[in-house]
């Protein structure tokens, strides 16, 4: 769509040159200059340079053109300059299209022996339509590359930041775990051990003895669930720390709990992918957890274990049947291992599900197969300092901003002032040595110059084609040139003044030919 919009502009102002046109070639001067647009805009994404070297031969039909070097096309140089300079990184490559080109242009006019008027274009008009656009191009492409070097260093301290904040919260936890252990696990301790004492006190009755039986037993209970919760906690902080690689795998746990009697089936689906440490060592907790649930809970009961990877993710089931002999009696310590399950999934990305199932019980966990969330396998270390790395990274962008705009407008008004001295002193001569219509008309052969002299410009023309110089004149004669009109980039007649000592003895109108410096 943007290609289509800048060549119907281009196209338009071809459109319009070739309407104000002199002798204009359908051809030549639109429809060929439209159909290399057509396939030079388009073509400029992949080649940038051959879309410049396209629009730099409209402009040579320009010069080729022997009544005004200047077209339209110059719009289109400039506007594939600039996108070769935003397209494109700077070196030598571009650099060469550039010179080549004007050095193209140039050769053009020594070789077909243009006049001042072609070379005023070719030095000056071309070389801006050549050199500034793509200035500011590279300057935009700077200009972008710092704003998107800026979002993702924003995204990357944020990331940063957000490390910061997980490895806080794992060192608290961490404390935490410590303080559970060191304090109230003690306490327990010291609880069970007297309990276990006044257990074997022979002042007790026996009601008293099993009273305190079951205190100790709740006790004990207790220390395990708190064991479990500390190790939850100190376990990477959410159940996802580093975890010991000899861990045996699930084919080998299933052995196990068949060699024990326990009747379990296990069904594995699709293609097994190489899966993280945490999400392996994830799906043995599950199946173990669940297994311990089932003995302890259901015994004597058949439990099926399905575990399926499709679309990067591993879904663990553990589904148990109702127990035929009912649970073991009493209280079972190490019944909240759930908890620690749910923690460690949802640590991963995945989702835990457990309840009651047709009599039996179900467990169902589902993670992706590679971690996405913040990495807590990392060793725990402190985040690398990002502010000297920013600042050297911003402060490198910003120079070469600097540096493309002071190349982007810098620079062209460097050549500006060195072009435009000349420019303006040929624009002065050609301006100063017009003779107007009407004062050439007023002009009568015989007359002394002195008679007209405030009907000449302040000088002739210096610059005479070959053609105009080889007309015939009077033997014996000096004679002057004067354009018909100030029109800088167009051919005009000559008029010819040839003066035997003062006295005016001819006046011709001559067409302007070919020209010569």
């Amino acid at each position: 769509m943007w290609d289509a919009a800048l060549w119907g502009a281009l196209a338009g102002a071809g459109a319009w040159g070739f309407w104000f046109a002199l002798h204009p070639s359908v051809v030549l001067d639109l429809v060929l200059p439209l159909l290399v647009l057509a396939v030079a805009i388009p073509g400029s994404r992949r080649w940038p340079s051959a879309g410049v070297f396209a629009a730099n031969g409209l402009c040579a039909l320009g010069l080729a053109n022997e009544s005004n070097p200047a077209n339209a096309w110059a719009l289109a140089l400039a506007a594939m300059t600039y996108l070769m300079g935003t397209r494109t990184k700077v070196g030598r490559v571009p650099l060469l299209v550039l010179t080549t080109c004007l050095a193209i242009d140039l050769a053009l006019c020594a070789v077909l022996g243009r006049g001042p008027v072609w070379w005023f274009y070719a030095v000056t008009v071309l070389p801006l339509a050549l050199l500034v656009p793509w200035l500011v191009g590279i300057y935009q492409q700077a200009r972008r590359a710092l704003v998107s070097g800026g979002w993702r260093l924003a995204q990357s301290l944020e990331e940063q930041q957000r490390f910061v904040a997980e490895q806080a919260r794992l060192r608290e936890r961490t404390r935490i775990a410590a303080d559970m252990h060191d304090s109230l696990g003690h306490v327990l301790s010291l609880i069970a051990l007297r309990a276990g004492a006044l257990e074997l006190s022979p002042t007790l009755s026996d009601q008293d003895r099993h009273d305190m039986a079951e205190l100790r037993q709740a006790v004990s209970e207790a220390v395990d669930h708190l064991r479990e919760t500390v190790t939850v906690l100190r376990d990477g902080g959410d159940g996802t720390g580093p975890q010991d690689s000899s861990v045996e795998s699930v084919e080998e746990l299933l052995d196990r709990a068949r060699a024990s009697g326990i009747a379990v089936e296990l069904v594995r689906e699709g293609d097994r992918p190489t899966l993280s440490p945490l999400v392996e060592h994830a799906v043995y907790r599950v199946v173990q957890e669940s297994l311990t649930n089932a003995t302890k809970h259901a015994p004597g009961s058949k439990v099926h274990i399905r575990i399926a990877h499709e679309g990067g993710r591993t879904e663990v089931g553990v589904t148990n049947s109702a127990a035929p002999a009912g649970p073991l009696p009493g209280l079972v310590p190490g019944n909240r291992g759930l908890t620690g399950l749910h923690e460690r999934v949802n640590a991963l990305g995945g989702v835990l599900r457990a309840g009651p199932l047709a009599q039996g019980f179900q467990v169902t966990a589902v993670m992706p197969d590679r971690m996405s969330s913040p990495r807590a396998d990392l060793p725990q270390q402190s985040p690398p300092e990002a502010g000297a790395e920013s600042t050297r990274r911003m402060g490198d962008a910003r120079r070469k901003v600097r540096l493309r705009f002071v190349a982007a407008f810098v620079a062209p008004a460097a050549l500006a002032l060195t072009v435009l001295p000349a420019a303006g002193y040929l624009a002065y001569q050609l301006a100063t040595c017009v003779l107007h219509p009407t004062a050439y008309a007023a002009i009568h052969v015989g007359q002394e110059r002195a008679e007209f002299a405030d009907l000449l410009p302040l000088q002739s023309y210096p610059y005479p084609s070959d053609t105009v110089q080889s007309a015939p004149r009077p033997s014996g004669t000096d004679c002057a040139f004067y354009r018909s009109n100030g029109n800088l980039l167009d051919q005009v007649d000559m008029y010819r003044l040839c003066f035997s000592g003062d006295r005016l003895v001819a006046k011709d109108v001559l067409p302007d030919g070919p020209r010569s410096p």
